[in-house]
């Protein structure tokens, strides 16, 4: 059904249930594309600049993988769109009405991801162990809220899989997130 959605572009499926929608909705749906264009924007500008660093680096000879300040400089912007890409994502995901507005786990692995990035750039030499085992304790913090929410959304599941089984009715296949 993914795949339908897909081929009829993501406007399809808001233009088919606009009239339907209450005026919140529609907001939310319109706030949710200009988002999801201006994050796009975002993307290709950071995309380009990203392209024209590593190109700058590649015709000075200064690109050494083995130098940590370019290899966390390139590392960290390679991080910086993929935050970006996965959170236009999420918003994708709104547009398409699959989920609602707001997608706390999403929240949750877009924090996580952040958290990679800043422990890739972040200069050790200069960080206290402080600040360190701080960011370490936010990144276990949220890793261990993740992990409950998908603990309680596999149980969710099993017990309406268990319902269904109870009632004689065949479980959907693809329902595990």
């Amino acid at each position: 059904m993914k795949r339908e959605k897909g081929r009829q572009g993501i406007f399809a499926e808001t233009r088919e249930h606009w009239p339907l929608m209450t005026f919140y909705e529609r907001f939310e749906q319109t706030v949710a594309i200009i988002l999801s264009f201006a994050i796009a924007v975002v993307v290709v500008v950071a995309l380009w600049e990203l392209l024209l660093r590593i190109g700058i680096l590649l015709l000075s000879g200064s690109l050494d993988p083995l130098d940590h300040r370019i290899f966390q400089g390139v590392f960290g912007m390679i991080m910086t769109l993929l935050i970006a890409m996965e959170f236009k994502h999420s918003i994708i995901r709104v547009i398409e009405r699959d989920e609602s507005i707001i997608q706390v786990k999403t929240v949750i692995l877009i924090a996580i991801l952040a958290l990679a990035r800043k422990f890739i750039i972040i200069d050790t030499s200069t960080t206290g162990a402080d600040k360190l085992a701080a960011l370490a304790a936010i990144v276990l913090a949220l890793g261990v809220v993740y992990w409950l929410m998908r603990e309680s959304d596999t149980r969710k599941l099993l017990a309406e899989a268990q319902i269904e089984e109870n009632a004689g009715v065949p479980p959907e296949e693809d329902r595990r997130p």
